[in-house]
């Protein structure tokens, strides 16, 4: 069995070489599937088996509530830009100067539309992925890391440990399925590949990540910080040949001249590539002579972005207006005057929020400069001039959809309609309500939810709790059998306990773990729905912000009315509270802040809690201890102002003993 496995993963990975790193596959989606899911089958049966290299291992790290901090092993530089010729002439000359005369050459690649990521290998397995974060420390992110196909979590080489670093990104095609999707669902667009590929790389749940479909391309080969081999080039050479996705459109120019010819090609045929790039970026090729040539604070004096002009045009702002996602969310649009952006007939640009909007001081009647940013999404990028009738845009304080309360939360962005049956994200809220891990009912997806909302016989998520037999054999491929499979499921839900409802209800910030805290806390839906904001945050991990979106969600009538109908329906709205007893620190009450020195907020925590203390997400008259560690915040503060006494992670540990 044992042999058996072990041959499948390298018939796996071999295959996810070939097809996400060398564009060669040589059997089909089917074939690939039929493979991954015997080896998933065999690993079920012998757990004691399963590898952390093995394939079936991409998707399969847990949702975390952070990030933990990670220093890297020598600063990851930003680069200087040169705009033009000129500039990068300039550039040129000043490489030459310093090198004194002697000859060099330069390695020219593809500024990649992405986000820099470091990821480390050890006896030849993948073991962390760090974000560029400020350069000195970034984010690890390795869970969300192993779902990027092209990023191979087993390679062959012979250096025992190693770093690589590159480039995650989002192909076009990819890019532009998720926008579709997203302007299909009324959410707001991803500006630009490189924000969609930062959003997906940070998701707080690896399987997010993994619909993204983000590749990865390697560039820099380190060995404890520093370069592993004697020229750039050749460190390209070996990450491609340890099985890394090198981007092959790289050259080795001689001079100026031959780089400058390289960027007039690239100009012309950068819209046939199926990822986004937005110019060159040059590199002396020797490491020595990149060591001569040193840094400056902020960059290397050996490599420099060569970018491509902006693709702008102007236009007029004819109208904005708001568009409401599924999740509520309300997002300026600008009406514009046809215009024509390398080829593509743009009348439509988001502007993003409020405060956006501000920022530009754009108003309805003005002139302004359009951007294709990332080549895919336009954007007004600023006024040109003032309209003589112009007039502002203000956003509606009632969804021009259901005409619900909008509301803008301390902190956010975006203002959003709080209403669970706006028609405009019902669609959202029924497949949320109905989703594994909710409230499961299985068998209402996409398609039949399409057409419950469609036809008009779900008007709020508690219809779900009033179809009939009749009503759903009248649908489409939907018969007896499967309409009482869907009655049955429906009326199972109705036993999932009040923390599986309070996360269906949809309430922002609400999410599976808020809601157990919640009903750990106050036993009852009634009794959440009753609690003012300062009472709420008394449970664990509740601030100021998401028991202020609590208190707003029960405080619009159609959601009280919603409520209702699912008290009517025969839900769970009464929980067994959890009590812990006994401790050193029975009934403290906890706040942390900050990096403490040698533990994560999370053992912190259950340290705490273990020891019989309440650990919660914001500091009041409550409060007992507030545990402080490095770049403490505004909680520090809020406790000095209390007088709430401030201890450090070794009297945390005292006290707990």
């Amino acid at each position: 069995m044992s042999a058996r496995i072990e041959k499948l993963r390298e018939e796996l990975r071999r295959h996810e070489l070939l097809y996400y790193v060398l564009d060669k596959p040589e059997i089909t989606d089917a074939e690939y599937d039929a493979m991954m899911r015997e080896l998933q089958r065999l690993e079920a049966d012998h757990p004691e088996l399963i590898a952390p290299d093995s394939p079936t291992q991409r998707v399969g790290g847990k949702p975390r509530e952070g990030f933990v901090k990670i220093a890297h092993s020598s600063p990851m530089l930003s680069l200087d830009n040169a705009l033009n010729e000129a500039e990068m002439r300039d550039f040129d000359r000043r490489v030459r100067e310093l090198l004194g005369g002697v000859p060099f050459r330069y390695v020219v690649e593809l500024k990649l539309d992405g986000l820099s990521m470091a990821v480390r290998y050890r006896d030849g397995l993948f073991r962390q992925a760090i974000t560029r974060g400020d350069g000195q420390t970034g984010e690890d992110v390795t869970e969300n890391a192993k779902t990027i196909r092209s990023l191979p979590l087993r390679v062959r080489s012979d250096l025992p440990a190693f770093e690589a670093r590159g480039e995650a990104l989002i192909a076009r095609r990819s890019f532009e399925r998720m926008n579709a999707e997203r302007t299909a669902a009324g959410l707001a667009l991803f500006a630009n590949p490189r924000n969609a590929a930062a959003g997906a790389l940070r998701a707080l749940e690896p399987q997010l990540t993994a619909k993204r479909q983000l590749d990865y391309f390697a560039y820099f080969l380190l060995v404890d910080g520093e370069p592993a081999m004697d020229s750039h080039w050749e460190s390209l050479e070996a990450l491609a040949a340890m099985g890394f996705n090198v981007n092959r459109h790289r050259r080795l120019c001689r001079d100026l001249d031959e780089v400058l010819a390289y960027f007039r090609e690239w100009s012309g045929e950068r819209d046939n590539l199926p990822y986004e790039i937005d110019g060159l970026v040059i590199k002396v090729d020797s490491v020595a002579q990149q060591r001569a040539l040193g840094w400056t604070a902020k960059a290397p004096r050996w490599a420099i972005a060569f970018k491509f002009p902006a693709r702008q045009e102007r236009t007029v702002v004819e109208n904005i207006e708001v568009q409401v996602g599924r999740t509520g969310i309300l997002t300026p649009v600008a009406h514009l005057r046809p215009v024509n952006v390398s080829g593509v007939t743009v009348t439509r640009a988001t502007l993003h929020n409020e405060d956006e909007i501000e920022r530009l001081g754009v108003e309805i009647g003005d002139t302004v400069l359009v951007e294709r940013s990332g080549d895919v999404i336009p954007k007004v990028v600023r006024v040109i001039e003032p309209g003589a009738d112009r007039r502002p845009f203000r956003v509606p304080k009632h969804c021009p959809v259901c005409g619900g309360d909008v509301v803008r939360e301390a902190g956010e962005v975006a203002s959003r309609c709080i209403n669970t049956n706006c028609p405009a994200k019902l669609k959202q809220s029924v497949l949320h309500f109905a989703a594994r891990g909710v409230m499961d009912i299985d068998g209402m997806g996409d398609a039949l939810v399409d057409q419950l909302v469609d036809g008009g016989l779900v008007r709020s998520v508690a219809d779900v709790y009033s179809l009939t037999i009749d009503q759903l054999v009248g649908l489409e491929r939907m018969g007896q059998k499967s309409a009482q499979k869907i009655l049955d499921n429906i009326e199972r839900s109705k036993q999932q306990p009040l923390p599986r409802v309070l996360n269906a209800l949809g309430i922002p910030f609400v999410g599976e773990r808020t809601a157990q805290i919640l009903a750990d806390t106050f036993g009852s839906l009634d009794a959440i729905a009753g609690a003012d904001e300062e009472k709420l945050q008394e449970a664990e991990e509740v601030g100021p912000k998401v028991a202020h979106s609590i208190r707003e969600f029960f405080a619009e009538p159609r959601n009280r009315s919603l409520v209702e109908q699912l008290r009517s329906a025969g839900l769970q709205f009464e929980h067994a509270v959890r009590r812990r007893s006994g401790g050193p620190l029975e009934g403290k009450i906890f706040v942390l802040t900050g990096t403490l020195p040698s533990v994560t907020r999370e053992d912190a925590k259950a340290r705490i809690e273990g020891a019989g203390g309440k650990v919660t997400g914001s500091v009041s008259k409550k409060t007992d201890y507030v545990v402080a560690g490095e770049e403490a915040g505004s909680k520090l503060d809020k406790a000095r102002a209390l007088g709430i006494a401030i201890i450090g992670e070794r009297e945390l540990l005292d006290m707990i003993g």
